[in-house]
């Protein structure tokens, strides 16, 4: 995800976020990753959006827009308990593999896992590389 790309497709269960986010003209994943606890705080208390869910579709955007990840990648990383780029450079390839596969075989009930040895490498170099920028 690039921090100009609009939000589209959430899951169902952050639409009034979403709802919110982009009533308020914050249209972006950039909108998003650049909230403070104080704007979190005021769209929390002016609608349905819960600031939980805010503070999650933050993390999402930090990590999916640092580190160019699919915004269900940078959603499975947070669910894996990696939310944040210094968690994923920290992690060694088995052990992303392993956190993520666990959550992967719940949701995808019998397919093969998404993360791969190859793919987790790639993540956790890339999160190096960017761990002390933004």
């Amino acid at each position: 995800m690039n921090a100009s790309d609009p939000l589209e497709e959430l899951p169902q269960g952050l639409r009034d976020e979403q709802a919110q986010l982009l009533a308020s003209g914050l249209n972006t994943w950039g909108d998003v990753q650049n909230l403070s606890d104080h704007q979190i705080s005021r769209l929390a208390a002016s609608g349905r959006a819960s600031a939980r869910n805010l503070r999650r579709l933050k993390g999402m955007a930090d990590l999916g827009c640092r580190l160019d990840l699919a915004p269900a990648d940078a959603a499975l990383l947070m669910h894996a308990g990696l939310a944040t780029v210094a968690a994923v450079a920290g992690s060694s390839p088995p052990e992303l593999v392993t956190r993520t596969g666990r959550l992967e075989r719940q949701l995808r009930s019998g397919r093969p896992p998404v993360v791969d040895l190859a793919l987790a490498k790639t993540w956790i170099l890339r999160a190096k590389e960017r761990q002390n920028t933004n």
